[in-house]
């Protein structure tokens, strides 16, 4: 089976969604898919035009092909963004049909909506696979997606309230197919002291542990309210942050100051490369996700980092929203508390800082579900769905 992924992204990107559709790739193409990466050729941030490779920057073999497809990129001159945007998106898109006319494979795969309208004015319905995110939000934005979902052969989408959203406006066949990881990234994993020495954080210390960008779009991620509940907590506990950018650190590093909380205790690492992630989250002592209460995180985030802290086995202290009590419950594979509710995740810190056994639980109980979530599995039901498709048109 011959599968193209399409996808209007800079790669590498310092975004999540960038590790997402790489993971995806090398997953599709470990069942049997001869895969095809179409990314867009546009300008990258000085460090990431330095990755030579993006299979060893991902860390994922190299068993997929990588097309750049020319477009008219002036977003970096930072001016008129919206319409440089636009010209971007639309050069890219049309210069891709154009591409496609020439070229043929069983399922053309993408997370984007103008890509896969257009394309379904030149290849079959049945071979359309939208694998959704979130919701579009502009009127326009929702009127294309509402065609997108009724053109393609298969939906795929990330939370249950949105695939069955997208039912309702009118896509046939949807399956829910959450995040995931890819389980070669956490072979070997070192023990909690040796991952900590390797990484010059304090043996002794009991570090709470956030991995990911500290905040999107100008929103909050929720980690001013997980330092909130630290100082709450009355616990000797540190903060350890993987991620960035350096200019919401330091505001965080304000905040956790402002708290009189020790200085020693705030460990920001910056953002690392892929293949470090899994050794940070084995010398952390729990994995945090207090995302704050919007739409998007509510119904239609699927977090990587909820499945890698699952995968790792250690406690998680996470948000109570819908799409993450989807994946995980409370008591049971996790510690699940109201957004923004400072008390309620300090008395939850205080019950893991507290309590040996409930965080070897909890930890030992993700881990045991997290199979059902690595990308190989994924990849295989969704091209066992996909080949059903094509057999059923």
């Amino acid at each position: 089976m011959k599968l193209f992924y399409l996808a209007n992204i800079r790669m590498p990107t310092e975004k999540a969604h960038g590790l997402q559709i790489v993971q995806n790739c090398a997953a599709f193409a470990e069942n049997g898919a001869r895969v095809t990466l179409y990314v867009a050729r546009r300008v990258n941030t000085p460090e990431l035009r330095a990755v030579r490779d993006i299979h060893a920057h991902y860390g994922v073999p190299h068993n997929f092909a990588v097309q750049r497809v020319p477009c008219i990129d002036l977003l970096p001159l930072g001016r008129a963004e919206k319409f440089f945007f636009v010209v971007q998106t639309l050069s890219y898109t049309l210069t891709l049909l154009g591409l496609m006319l020439f070229k043929r494979a069983d399922i053309y795969y993408s997370r984007d909506i103008l890509t896969l309208v257009l394309l379904s004015l030149i290849k079959p319905r049945r071979k359309l696979v939208y694998e959704a995110h979130t919701l579009a939000r502009s009127r326009l934005g929702r009127k294309l997606q509402k065609i997108c979902a009724q053109r393609v052969g298969l939906v795929v989408a990330t939370t249950g309230h949105l695939a069955a959203r997208l039912s309702e406006q009118g896509a046939e066949r949807v399956i829910v197919e959450h995040d995931g990881f890819r389980d070669e990234r956490f072979a070997d994993l070192p023990e909690q002291e040796a991952a900590r020495r390797a990484l010059n954080l304090p043996v002794e210390a009991f570090i709470v542990g956030y991995v990911g960008r500290l905040h999107t779009l100008s929103m909050s991620k929720g980690v001013d309210t997980l330092i909130d509940a630290i100082a709450v907590s009355a616990r000797p506990i540190s903060l350890c942050l993987v991620g960035g950018p350096d200019e919401i650190a330091a505001q965080l590093r304000k905040r956790w100051r402002a708290h009189s909380l020790p200085e020693s205790g705030f460990l920001y690492v910056g953002q690392v490369a892929p293949p470090e992630v899994p050794r940070y989250l084995a010398a952390f002592d729990v994995c945090a996700l207090p995302l704050p209460f919007t739409e998007h995180f509510a119904y239609y985030a699927s977090p990587l980092k909820l499945f890698e802290y699952m995968r790792v086995g250690k406690p998680i202290l996470a948000s109570d929203l819908p799409a993450i009590a989807e994946v995980v419950q409370h008591e049971e594979t996790a510690l699940l508390c109201p957004s923004e509710d400072v008390v309620a995740f300090g008395m939850a810190l205080m019950r893991l800082y507290d309590d040996e056994a409930l965080r070897a639980r909890l930890g030992a109980a993700a881990q045991a579900q997290s199979a059902q979530y690595t990308w190989s599995a994924r990849a295989a039901r969704i091209l066992s769905a996909a080949r059903d498709c094509c057999q059923t048109y």
